[in-house]
């Protein structure tokens, strides 16, 4: 069976091979043995094929709840590529391990490549969440705060950094986030302004209502987006005039905001613009409205109902108010 494992890491190691996808699956929960192997392999594989393995491995963990690469992830975090690094740390976004945080903590403070920081705080978000939930330990939470709060405070830390990190600490329940969010809000560079309303969302803290409202028209799609999202982790049924308007607009990225926003505000008004947009959109907004409803609270009462049947409801629910 090793010999097997040696000729499959020999295939998928050699660049002058197209890789196959199918292959890659032979790499998913190995063994003791196995993984030994691996890690004397992978040294020696070029950097391109490399990089080429670790990010095709990240889209199969994501569309594969079976496929379990977290040992080669884990590997990887110490990878002399930065690319790596950084694919490595996006592998792992679902792992709640708290052995992961002095790792990803440590990234965060000393690795030489910004994307790699920038990556290493946005992934340290889940542990705060953690923390507030109780799941972790108070020592555990401390720690990776501490660490995100040291980086918004640095002068010397890029901007991409930055603002990634007041995404993660958002979740923090600290008095000191609702500062930081709103200096981060009135920043002079507009990347750090659309951390600062997708902060506002993750906080779920409603004094950010009226801005996160405003930013709904932005001439800035990417703040639309943002601000659409932060009205739905809000749960603000004001916003919902004002979303039925997005799920028009010229951007699909923001449409598809707006979209899930409704569904997670729910309520009658927000129900019917979803039907209606269901019945007159195309493939895109209706593949949209399918998961903002099977996502939407006020419809899970209602599982079975036929999507073609939507158009019908429109009418029944109309009558209702």
């Amino acid at each position: 069976m090793l010999l097997d494992f040696k000729k499959l890491l020999k295939r998928i190691g050699d660049s002058q091979i197209r890789l196959s996808v199918a292959s890659l699956y032979g790499l998913s929960a190995m063994d003791k043995a196995e993984m030994q192997l691996f890690r004397e392999a992978w040294p020696l594989i070029a950097v391109e094929r490399r990089r080429q393995i670790l990010k095709t491995l990240v889209e199969i963990a994501e569309a594969s709840f079976e496929a379990d690469f977290d040992q080669i992830f884990r590997f990887c975090l110490t990878d002399e590529d930065a690319e790596v690094r950084k694919a490595a740390i996006d592998g792992l976004w679902e792992d709640e391990d708290v052995a992961l945080i002095e790792p990803l903590v440590n990234l965060l403070r000393r690795d030489p490549a910004s994307s790699v920081r920038a990556a290493a705080a946005t992934s340290l978000g889940r542990y705060v969440l953690l923390g507030e939930l109780g799941k972790i330990k108070a020592e555990h939470s401390a720690l990776v705060e501490e660490a995100l709060l040291d980086v918004i405070r640095s002068s010397h830390e890029s901007l991409e950094v930055r603002r990634r990190a007041v995404e993660s600490i958002a979740y923090s329940g600290r008095e000191c986030v609702r500062e930081i969010i709103e200096e981060a809000y009135y920043h002079e560079d507009e990347k750090m302004r659309a951390s600062a309303v997708f902060a506002m969302g993750r906080s779920a803290d409603p004094c950010w209502a009226e801005l996160v409202m405003g930013e709904l028209r932005s001439p800035n799609p990417e703040m639309r987006y943002e601000a659409a999202r932060a009205c739905g982790e809000l749960e603000l049924l004001e916003a919902v005039p004002l979303l039925a308007d997005l799920v028009e607009d010229a951007d699909r990225e923001v449409q598809e905001a707006a979209i899930w926003a409704l569904g997670q505000i729910g309520g009658p008004e927000a129900r019917r613009i979803l039907a209606a947009c269901y019945e007159k959109g195309d493939e895109f907004l209706r593949e949209a409205v399918e998961e903002a409803l099977e996502q939407a609270e006020f419809l899970r009462s209602s599982i079975g109902i036929p999507f073609h049947e939507l158009g019908a409801m429109i009418d029944e629910w109309n009558e209702k108010e």
